[in-house]
């Protein structure tokens, strides 16, 4: 679905992000980018993103250079979750999923806030509607961000470290949560959380110093790392 060949981005300070990076993420799938801090795997899901221009190399979504696409098509296709989440703090968790429907397919009050409804109700997140973001633990404010995400009906999702502000427990569950949900979309999971890309993902890359060393399932990855 996404094919990455030969990307290089180096940042204005000379530093040398990623250095020829080819991937393929496959379709109806939860992927895994892995790495330690600096190892490019952000830098990767902002070039993906279309945030960052990259030097040499291309991205393809289903076949077409990402750069050939509309942007408002390439928003409503590929949906991205940062680590911040960026939910809005002056509205609830209702308000935040209704503001995509209307301003990017031009839906009405009534039709995005049903659909919106239907979306929490549909991921078991119904009692979070009324809530506003401080009022949210980690893990539920990162369930109305994927929400959010996922109004657009996007192929695919990008999520930046999910789990940073989760404990084991919440993990765990966020985990189990986001499995369920891979026949509504594809995931691809940047994450330096080994455990949690054991358990949620099939397949990966493994990322070191904007290179990627190691590519393919999970477990053999990690069997090579330990």
């Amino acid at each position: 679905m996404i094919d990455i060949k030969h990307l290089t981005f180096t940042y204005a300070d000379g530093t040398r992000a990623l250095n020829d990076v080819s991937i393929r993420f496959p379709q109806e799938h939860i992927f895994a980018i892995m790495g330690s801090s600096g190892s490019g795997k952000t830098t990767l899901l902002n070039c993906m993103a279309r945030f960052l221009e990259v030097d040499r190399g291309t991205i393809f979504f289903r076949g077409i250079d990402i750069s050939d696409i509309a942007e408002m098509e390439f928003r409503e296709r590929l949906g991205v979750v940062f680590q911040q989440l960026n939910l809005f703090p002056h509205m609830n968790v209702l308000e935040n999923l209704m503001l995509a429907p209307m301003r990017v397919q031009n839906r009405s009050v009534k039709e995005a806030r049903q659909a919106a409804m239907e979306m929490l109700d549909r991921l078991g997140i119904a009692d979070l509607a009324d809530h506003y973001p401080a009022q949210m633990s980690g893990g539920q404010a990162q369930r109305a961000a994927i929400a959010r995400g996922l109004m657009l009906r996007p192929e695919a999702m990008l999520l930046d470290e999910p789990t940073s502000a989760l404990d084991a427990e919440t993990t765990h569950d966020f985990a189990l949560w986001l499995k369920e949900l891979q026949s509504d979309t594809s995931f691809i999971i940047v994450t330096h959380d080994l455990p949690f890309a054991r358990q949620t993902a099939h397949q990966g890359v493994f990322m070191r110093d904007g290179q990627v060393i190691n590519a393919g399932r999970i477990s053999e990855i990690l069997e090579q790392l330990s």
